[in-house]
């Protein structure tokens, strides 16, 4: 007897293809990461595809997309610097750091330009941060933000994340529009509490938009009103597997090298200017091999690429 059901979602699963590269989509206010993906994986008919970076549904702004073998490489875009424009409200604290939350307490007093000004450096560095209730972080296997919205209170160890630059680009009597650049980990919405705070005023973040991730900027960003305009021509918008591996140095490799790389062989590396140590991917005609560590003058593959060279 034939299971109708299986056949038609095992055909439905076979008509998924393999799509390799990034979409830098600049993600609209009001959708998921997870709802973006999905989106993108529709327009693309893809078989596999994950984010960089989860951005709120109340953030917009830079979330890098990728599919097939470039989802390998996401690592190195997570683990990049970001950066942040987002405006503060002073006078009200919610449960969620954002205008999405309850409001928990409330302040009449207001800071001036200069105190805002003068109390950013306070938080330039490598600081202790407790991440806002409402994260994704996982207590017990369970995500932080589920236990808030089910009314557990939710108190969150205080962790290092590292601060580089934060800069205030305008003021008045109620708000102020900040830009952050940051290491991964960082909650921007954890800054506006905490600048609230200490500024004796309390805040929280009414807008925020990323607008950098790793090597990505605005600049490499297409929306999904773009990406619907181009219709069967969506390719045009996809950039490459290595788009992701800009800021990690390439080794050439000739084709045996790659063949030996790609059965998970460590290959050493000669030439004078051959890398001594670190993370580096291999390239053979323009096409990336795989992605590893040197050791003692030799590449150690940890994930091979999948590409036809």
């Amino acid at each position: 007897m034939t299971d109708t059901k299986g056949e038609a979602k095992g055909q439905r699963r076979s008509t998924r293809v393999d799509v390799d590269g990034w979409i830098i989509l600049d993600k609209p206010v009001g959708i998921t990461s997870t709802h973006a993906v999905a989106r993108l994986k529709r327009i693309y008919n893809a078989k596999k595809a994950g984010h960089a970076g989860t951005l709120d549904p109340l953030a917009s702004g830079i979330l890098p997309i990728a599919f097939g073998e470039a989802t390998k490489t996401v690592p190195f875009v997570q683990d990049g610097e970001k950066a942040y424009r987002f405006t503060v409200r002073w006078g009200i604290e919610t449960d969620s750091d954002d205008s999405e939350g309850r409001i928990v307490r409330q302040s009449d007093q207001r800071p001036e330009p200069a105190q805002v000004a003068a109390a950013l450096p306070n938080f330039i560095g490598t600081i202790m941060q407790q991440p806002p209730a409402f994260s994704a972080i996982k207590v017990n296997g369970e995500r932080a933000y589920d236990m808030a919205r089910d009314g557990e209170e939710v108190n969150l160890a205080s962790r290092p994340v590292t601060i580089h630059g934060l800069q205030l680009t305008s003021c008045t009597r109620d708000e102020a529009v900040i830009e952050a650049q940051c290491g991964k980990g960082t909650y921007v919405r954890a800054i506006a509490r905490d600048l609230g705070r200490q500024l004796g005023c309390l805040g929280h973040v009414v807008a925020l938009r990323r607008t950098r991730v790793g090597p990505f900027t605005e600049a490499d960003t297409v929306s999904l009103d773009e990406l619907d305009a181009l219709g069967d021509n969506a390719m045009q918008a996809l950039r490459s597997v290595e788009a992701g591996l800009i800021d990690v140095p390439c080794v050439v490799v000739d084709r045996d090298g790659a063949a030996r790389l790609r059965r998970g062989q460590s290959l050493i590396l000669r030439g004078r200017d051959a890398p001594m140590g670190g993370a580096v991917y291999a390239s053979c005609g323009g096409v990336p091999i795989a992605f590893g560590e040197v050791e003692r003058g030799e590449l150690v593959p940890h994930r091979v690429f999948n590409l036809p060279y």
